[in-house]
């Protein structure tokens, strides 16, 4: 190569060896420079998706702290045509109809109402002698129906005990006394129905006793919230009976579920006020007679459940939680999951995906909600039938729902992160 102004006769040729030398040099750096532009691009790509994950994050952190609780989507409505879902339950019912004599409708009750077996009271509403002077005749005809409500009354129940006094031969008197009714605290100024009144506020209305003392006081009695405390750890004893029967009943069973709950309670040895405790429950027994027992313990260990389900052999349906391995593995029993807590991970990632505008195509997550939304519609009509019913409609109809489902799952596991 020679300069642009140089003497051709005076310049010195480049000779091949540095020739071929400088065309190496220029292939590497043209190759080290491609390397480098991919390099770049597959670390562009990758922090195009951490950035997209991050966003879902959190998008999902926000709807978690402000948004509303529900798990419920606005597109399960029309995500997908569920025809041959109704038409395999059509099916079934069809050759339920043909075996069994058929049975009258459940009529279709309103949002809005009340139960048709409590007590009624009709108010007559009469026209005066002068409006009906000269009528041939005159009914009545119902016009409206209003749900009414007593509202509660404070009353004070005595009790008079008759008593007969008898002479005797050797001339002294005797007294026989009416027996008195029993009462499961013995000597307590509550009745048994306010004593039952208070346990349904407090547990079942989730009334705390401060609000009750209000209340009664409201109404003339004057019963202290220390008072009322007192009555409802005295019952312990009463319903243990109750409770250990129940238990029983449960561990003669073959099938349970379990769960755990955050609690805080303000006094508890060992631990802050702000520290969790936790509510067990277990739920179970004959099909048609389910008992449900919460037991408080300030511990969410392992211990727990082996305790509370020991002697029982079955089928335990529980959420993901590892502090049932354990009871699982040495008791033997066989661990099954819920649809809830696996369908709530679609349910956070459809939620948590960027917001879809319309016509554009459903995401995988929305897929597979709409494929689990056949189950539940199965359970919801199968849901007044008898156990063994249950389980033939299962097998017939959400055995290919799974199939299909998993068969769905696998073909896409490696196609998201």
């Amino acid at each position: 190569m020679l300069p642009i102004d140089a003497d051709p006769a005076s310049a010195t040729p480049i000779p091949p060896t540095d020739f071929h030398h400088i065309l190496a040099e220029k292939d590497r750096a043209i190759a080290e420079r491609d390397a480098l532009i991919a390099h770049q691009k597959a670390a562009n790509a990758e922090l195009q998706k951490l950035l997209r994950l991050m966003e879902e994050e959190l998008r999902l952190a926000r709807l978690r702290k402000f948004g509303a609780r529900s798990e419920k989507l606005p597109f399960q409505g029309e995500l997908f045509d569920e025809a041959e879902l109704e038409v395999s339950l059509e099916e079934v019912e069809k050759e339920l109809a043909e075996a069994e004599p058929k049975k009258p409708r459940k009529r279709h009750t309103k949002a809005d109402g009340f139960d048709e077996n409590l007590p009624r009271i009709q108010v007559h509403l009469e026209l005066d002698a002068e409006e009906k002077a000269g009528a041939r005749k005159t009914f009545f005809s119902k016009v409206k129906e209003e749900l009414d409500i007593v509202p509660a009354q404070a009353r004070v129940i005595e009790y008079w005990q008759e008593k007969a006094v008898f002479d005797t031969e050797d001339g002294s008197q005797q007294v026989k006394a009416a027996p008195r009714p029993a009462h499961p605290l013995g000597k307590c100024l509550a009745s048994v129905q306010l004593l039952a009144w208070i346990l349904v506020a407090k547990y079942a209305d989730a009334l705390p006793l401060y609000r009750l003392e209000g209340i009664l006081k409201r109404h003339g009695g004057r019963i202290s919230r220390t008072t009322m405390a007192n009555w409802i750890i005295r019952l312990d004893d009463v319903f243990k009976p109750l409770i250990n029967l129940l238990r029983e009943q449960q561990l003669n069973a073959d099938y349970l579920q379990a769960d755990e709950t955050r609690l805080q309670v303000l006094k508890e040895t060992g631990k802050s006020a702000q520290s969790d405790k936790w509510m067990w429950v277990i739920r179970g027994g004959p099909p048609d007679r389910p008992a449900v027992l919460f037991e408080y313990d300030p511990s969410r260990s392992e211990a727990v459940p082996l305790r509370l389900l020991d002697g029982f052999r079955g089928t335990l349906q529980t959420d993901g939680y590892a502090g049932y391995n354990r009871v699982c593995r040495e008791n033997g029993l066989t661990r099954i999951g819920c649809w809830d807590h696996a369908r709530r991970k679609f349910v956070e990632a459809s939620q948590a995906a960027p917001a879809k505008k319309k016509g554009t195509k459903v995401s995988k997550a929305d897929v597979a909600i709409g494929k689990i939304r056949k189950l539940y519609a199965i359970e919801k009509r199968i849901e007044a039938l008898p156990p063994e019913e249950k389980t033939r409609q299962r097998q017939q109809l959400a055995q290919p729902v799974l199939n299909d489902l998993k068969a769905w799952l696998e073909k896409n596991r490696t196609r998201v992160p």
